[in-house]
């Protein structure tokens, strides 16, 4: 198959150096990912007050559901492509392009309407405080109604990266980035358009990303480009697309349902707690970037490898994945309990020891479960590469089904202190359980 500009060799170059060259771009595109979802954070909190943060805190739960699930399908659409790329079978990759765009617009769609209804129930039941719903509901809701938005983004950087090319969607989101962070500013501060200029601004940046991305694929990768003829229906195809896609989106999807769930006993503490949480939060996203990074790399090194069957590469991508996570963790580790107050600080702008206290600590139990964590997000998205689409799913829920747990028994007697140690004691069962399911999956163990 022909060799691409900016793209890496998964299946025929050293595995840990083609591991990481392949990650570089990813992570710096994480990073900046963050960065103009922090802008929101940091320009709000600063500008607007801890009324409008707590805000943004108490939509995030829901935020990062709906961009989660799109995030996930779109990566399960781009598995599959990565495999047919490792296969060497161009026509069954162009379909498999065909199909995720089909099946995309199918789910957007249906996103973007039953958000519509669910939205400010949603809102009512996890039980946002009344000061703030109104204007958690116009952020959320700006941000659901361009869903499509996030979607594109997902699908097209995930495409680039199935067939080795993680470089070019940096370049798109860098540019992207920096706009966000001076359209945050310019509708907040000039046009005084509150909360709703935070969510229009994010919009308007991934559209851009959207339209570089779809730009460069035409005239760069036509590989990647599908005929009239390659988007006719197909039943096989597009019963692998659905499942992979639909279980990748609804595997982040139940985590995030979890997370909901904590937001739930979360929002009950009142909104000084509510604007520490959302503040750590948004910081141990950013921590956890190196660790989703290998995993989202790993995912296309495993897809690859899976449909050119090399399971030598994959069982020492896997190895070598995973020793990468403990390294970066433990320097994550060592920042947080060095500056976790600082930035705390830093992300919200709040003076309130309420504020500084309950963030900086929720970082620094959690913080040295990251070992376990990143483990665990390399077990399931290589899983999910490998075409098993059942087990990850099962995974999900048990941590979902642990998180109601804690919010119903733990939570009512310990307080905040039940939410922060919630999910480092979820990892720990997950990691165990993702690993038998690994090592133990017929195609691997096999070899």
């Amino acid at each position: 198959m022909k060799k691409f500009n900016f793209s890496v060799d998964l299946i025929n170059d050293n595995i840990l150096k083609s591991l990481l060259i392949f990650s570089i771009p990813i992570l710096v595109s994480n990073i900046f990912q963050q960065l103009y979802n922090m802008a929101d954070i940091a320009i709000v909190g600063h500008t607007l007050g801890d009324n409008s943060l707590a805000a943004i805190g108490a939509s995030a739960a829901i935020f990062e559901l709906i961009f989660g699930f799109a995030l996930g399908i779109g990566n399960g659409l781009s598995m599959v492509t990565a495999r047919n790329y490792g296969a060497n079978n161009k026509n069954l990759l162009k379909k498999s392009v065909a199909g995720s765009i089909v099946i995309g617009i199918w789910i957007t769609v249906g996103v973007m309407i039953l958000s519509r209804f669910i939205l400010m129930p949603l809102l009512k039941i996890l039980h946002t405080p009344e000061n703030i719903i109104n204007e958690a509901f116009e952020y959320i809701n700006i941000i659901t109604m361009f869903i499509g938005v996030t979607f594109s983004y997902n699908l097209s950087s995930g495409l680039l990266r199935a067939i080795g090319n993680s470089f070019m969607s940096l370049v798109f989101l860098v540019i992207a980035s920096i706009l966000n962070i001076f359209l945050d500013i310019y509708f907040i501060t000039s046009l005084k358009m509150g909360i709703g200029g935070a969510a229009i601004a994010t919009v308007i940046a991934q559209a851009i990303s959207v339209i570089l991305s779809i730009i460069y694929i035409y005239v760069k990768e036509p590989i990647l480009i599908p005929r009239k003829k390659h988007f006719r229906f197909d039943k096989k195809l597009y019963k692998e697309l659905l499942g992979q896609g639909l279980s990748m989106g609804f595997m982040i999807a139940i985590v995030l349902m979890g997370t909901l769930i904590l937001q739930y006993a979360i929002n009950g503490f009142g909104y000084l707690i509510i604007a520490g949480h959302t503040s750590a939060r948004k910081l141990m996203g950013f921590c956890n970037i190196p660790l989703t990074t290998i995993a989202l790399a790993l995912a296309t090194f495993v897809s690859q490898n899976k449909g050119a069957n090399k399971v030598d590469r994959i069982q020492k991508g896997v190895f070598y994945a995973n020793m990468m996570d403990i390294i970066f963790a433990i320097g994550i580790i060592i920042f947080v309990y060095l500056f976790s107050k600082n930035m705390i600080h830093l992300m919200s702008g709040s003076e309130s020891e309420i504020v500084l206290h309950n963030g900086s600590t929720y970082l620094k139990i959690a913080s040295p479960f990251f070992t376990i964590l990143g483990i665990l997000f390399n077990l399931r998205y290589a899983l999910q590469a490998l075409g098993e689409k059942l087990i990850p799913l099962v995974s999900s829920v048990i941590e979902f089904l642990g998180k109601i747990i804690f919010v119903i028994f733990v939570v009512p007697k310990l307080g905040y202190f039940g939410v922060m140690i919630c999910e480092p004691l979820i990892w720990i069962v997950m990691v165990g359980q993702l690993g038998i399911a690994f090592y133990g999956n017929g195609y691997v163990k096999n070899y």
